[in-house]
C-alpha cells in the first residue's frame, strides 16, 4: 500500500514560494550549488529552506539518500516535516539489496526523533514508520507503535490505521489485523481490503481470502490479481482460471500483472486456447511482452505442448539479458526432449554475455537426462561447478542421479548420493528407485525403498514403487506385504488423472471413470480403439498391471487408464485430423505409450501427452522421446 504523502500548502509561507530556486532545480549538481549558496548567505539555517533541500534530495527523481543523510545530520533543529521526509525516503526505498537496512534505519531515525524530544510525531510520521516496520515484519515494534498511536489520538486516521493493519498482516497476525480492519469500517478503502486479502493468501487461507473478496463492495484490478495469483501459487489452478473468467465478466480489465499471474495456472492445466487468448490480449492492448511476461508465455506454450511457438516468443523478446528468459526456453526444450536445442541455447546464452543461473543448469541437465546424453550432462555439471563456480543444489544432484540412473549407471548414481554434502531428498531417492525398477535391480531398489519408507513413512511413492518392482518379478507375496503395510498406515496411492481442454473447457478423467456426460460415447470409442489396435497386431502389455489377476482382467484394467479415456473423448469430440493434447498427473505407463503410438497412426492424429516428467509427441506411429523416458 502506498503511504500517504504530506502535501504542504501552497501558502506564501511554504518553502517552494520562499525559495523558488529549489523548486526550479533539475539536477543534483545544481542543487549542490544552491546548497553552497545557502551556506554562504546563511539561509541554510532557515528551517523551511533545509526542509525543501532535504525534500529534493530524498523524493525527487534525482534522489541522493547518502547525501540526504549527511545533510540531515547538519540540520540543527529539524522540524517535523524534515523528520518525516528522511523517514519516508528510507521506508519507501525500493532498493532490493538495501531494503532491510533502509527500513531498519527508518525505525532508528524515528527513535532519534523521539529521543530528541523537540518535535512530536504526527499523522504523517506513522504511515512511514509503520511501513518500515511491516517490511521488516517486526511485530513487537508494531504493537508498540500501535500503543503510541492510540496515546496520541491518531488511531482514527484512515492512513495510520491502514498501515497498522498492514503491519499485522505482514507479521502473519491475521486475527489482530482482522479486528483492526473491522473496527476501521472503511468500506471504500479498496487498498485496505486488498491488504487483508493478500494477508490471508500469504497464510495459505484461500477460503478466508475468498470470503473477504466476495464481500468487497468495490473490487480493483489489484483485488483480482491477488486472488488469481494466490490460487495459482497455492496449487488451485482451476480456481485461478475461473477467477480470471469471472474478472472478464465484470468491468475490470486485466493488466500486465493479471496476465503474469494467470499464465502459471494455464501452464499447469495445459489450457492452450486460453493461453493463446492471453497472448493475443497482450498484443491487442499494447501490453509490452518484456522478459517477465515473455518468460511466462514461453513457459505456457512449452507446458501446453507448442514448443515451436515458445521458441517464436523467445526470439521476439528484445531484451534477453534476464536469465529467467533463457531458463524458460531451455526448460521448455528439455521438457520436449529437444536436448540438442537446449544445449545450443545454453551456449548462445553465454555468447550473449548472460551468466547462467543455477536454474538454467537444472534445465540443461534435465535435457541431457531426457535424451540420455550422459557425457554431455557430466560436462555441463563440471562447467557449473568448476567454471561458473556454483555450488550444486539438491535439484542439480537430482538431475545427475536421474541422468545416470536412466542410462543404467546405477552404482555411480548411488555413489553420487552417498557422497553428497547435503542430505538427499525424496525426489532424488525416487529417481534412483525408478531407475532400479527400469533396469531390474531389485536388490538396490529394495534398499532405497526402505530408506524412503523410514524417512517419509506416509509418502505413497516408495511403497507403490517397491510393490511394482515385486509385481514385475511375480513376487506376489512381497506385493501383499507392502500393500498390507500401506493399509495399516492408511497410505493411499495417488489415482491416475488426465485432462483435455476442448473449446476452453477442461475435461478431467480418472482411471475407469464413467462419470462424464458423454460416458456412453467414450466407452464405445474405447471399444473401437481396442478392436482396431488388435487388428494391427497389438497385444496389451499386461506386465504393467501390477495386481494378481488373470490375463483378461489385466487387459481390461489397461483398457481404462485415464489418458486412454481422455483420448477417446477427444476422438469423439473433434473433427478428423485435429491434434489432441492430454495432460496426465503421473508418468505414462509402457502399455499406454505403445498403444498411443499406434492410435496416432490408425486415426491419423497428432497426440501430445504431457506426463509428470515430460512431453510425448505421438505422430504416425512413433513418439518424440524415441522410447527413452
Amino acid at each position: 500500500m502506498n503511504t500517504i504523502i504530506h502535501k504542504p500548502s501552497t501558502s506564501p509561507n511554504h518553502p517552494s514560494s520562499l525559495f523558488p530556486q529549489i523548486s526550479r532545480c533539475k539536477t543534483t549538481r545544481h542543487l549542490k550549488q544552491i546548497h553552497a549558496h545557502f551556506i554562504k548567505t546563511g539561509q541554510i539555517h532557515h528551517p523551511l529552506a533545509a526542509a525543501e533541500l532535504l525534500k529534493f534530495l530524498t523524493l525527487s527523481t534525482q534522489r541522493e539518500i547518502k547525501y540526504a543523510r549527511k545533510f540531515f545530520s547538519q540540520i540543527h533543529h529539524p522540524n517535523c516535516f524534515s523528520w518525516n521526509t528522511i523517514i519516508r525516503a528510507l521506508a519507501d526505498s525500493d532498493d532490493n539489496d538495501l531494503f532491510h537496512v533502509n527500513s531498519l534505519e527508518a525505525l532508528l531515525y524515528f527513535s532519534h526523533m523521539l529521543t530528541d524530544g523537540l518535535v512530536e510525531p504526527n499523522k504523517f510520521t506513522f504511515p512511514c514508520v509503520l511501513k518500515a516496520c511491516a517490511k521488516l515484519a517486526r511485530i513487537e515494534e508494531g504493537k508498540q507503535l500501535h500503543g503510541f498511536v492510540v496515546k496520541l489520538g491518531l488511531v482514527s486516521d484512515e492512513f495510520v490505521r491502514s498501515n497498522l493493519v498492514r503491519v499485522y498482516v505482514m507479521c502473519g497476525a491475521m486475527k489482530d489485523a482482522r479486528v483492526l480492519f473491522y473496527q476501521t469500517r472503511l468500506e471504500g478503502n479498496v487498498v485496505l481490503w486488498n491488504v487483508m486479502i493478500d494477508g490471508y493468501v500469504r497464510m495459505g487461507d484461500l477460503r478466508a481470502s475468498r470470503e473477504l473478496f466476495d464481500s468487497m463492495p468495490n473490487k480493483s484490478v489489484v483485488s483480482w490479481n491477488v486472488m488469481i495469483s494466490g490460487c495459482a501459487q497455492n496449487g488451485h489452478f482451476k480456481e485461478a482460471i475461473e477467477m480470471f473468467h469471472d474478472m472478464q465478466l465484470g468491468d475490470v480489465s486485466p493488466n500486465y500483472v493479471t496476465l503474469v499471474s494467470v499464465l502459471p495456472a494455464i501452464s499447469r492445466l495445459g489450457a492452450i486456447e486460453l493461453g493463446k487468448w492471453v497472448h493475443l490480449f497482450a498484443e491487442k492492448n499494447e501490453i509490452e511482452i518484456d522478459d517477465v511476461l515473455g518468460s511466462a508465455l514461453i513457459d505456457m506454450y512449452s507446458k501446453c505442448g507448442n514448443i515451436d511457438k515458445a521458441v517464436q516468443v523467445f526470439e521476439g523478446i528484445r531484451n534477453k539479458k534476464n536469465p529467467i528468459t533463457w531458463s524458460a526456453i531451455i526448460g521448455g526444450l528439455a521438457m520436449h526432449g529437444r536436448a540438442r536445442d537446449a544445449l545450443d541455447h545454453f551456449w548462445r546464452m553465454q555468447q550473449a554475455g548472460v551468466t547462467p543461473s543455477d536454474v538454467v543448469y537444472i534445465g540443461v541437465l534435465s535435457a541431457c537426462s531426457h535424451a540420455g546424453l550422459v557425457e554431455e550432462g557430466r560436462s555441463v555439471y563440471y562447467h557449473m561447478v568448476n567454471v561458473a563456480g556454483l555450488l550444486p543444489r539438491i535439484e542439480h544432484y537430482g538431475c545427475m542421479v536421474d541422468l545416470l540412473g536412466r542410462a543404467g549407471c546405477l552404482e555411480e548414481a548411488e555413489q553420487l548420493i552417498l557422497n553428497m554434502p547435503i542430505k538427499p531428498d525424496d525426489v532424488i531417492l525416487k529417481a534412483l528407485l525408478g531407475a532400479c525398477k527400469m533396469h531390474g535391480n531389485i536388490e538396490m531398489g529394495e534398499r532405497i525403498a526402505k530408506i524412503l519408507m523410514g524417512w517419509y513413512p506416509h509418502d505413497s511413492g516408495s511403497y507403490v514403487a517397491l510393490s511394482n518392482m515385486f509385481a514385475s518379478e511375480g513376487n506376489w507375496e512381497g506385493v501383499v506385504k507392502v500393500r498390507l503395510k500401506m493399509k495399516e498406515l492408511d497410505i493411499r496411492k495417488d489415482p491416475g488423472c488426465s485432462w483435455i481442454e476442448l473449446d476452453g473447457v477442461i475435461h478431467e478423467f480418472l482411471v475407469e471413470d464413467d462419470s462424464h456426460p458423454r460416458a456412453e460415447g467414450i466407452h464405445s470409442m474405447l471399444e473401437e480403439m481396442s478392436d482396431r489396435l488388435r487388428s494391427v497386431g497389438y497385444r496389451p502389455n499386461t506386465t504393467q498391471v501390477l495386481l494378481n489377476m488373470d490375463e483378461k482382467e489385466k487387459q481390461s484394467a489397461l483398457h481404462y487408464h485415464s489418458e486412454k479415456i481422455a483420448i477417446a473423448f477427444g476422438l469423439i469430440s473433434t473433427k478428423p485430423q485435429t491434434p489432441l493434447q492430454i495432460v496426465k498427473n503421473l508418468r505414462v505407463c509402457e502399455d499406454c505409450h505403445s498403444s498411443i503410438k499406434l492410435v496416432s497412426k490408425i486415426y491419423n492424429r497428432k497426440i501430445i501427452v504431457r506426463d509428470r516428467k515430460r512431453f510425448h509427441h505421438f505422430e504416425n506411429g512413433s513418439c518424440s522421446c524415441m522410447d527413452y523416458w
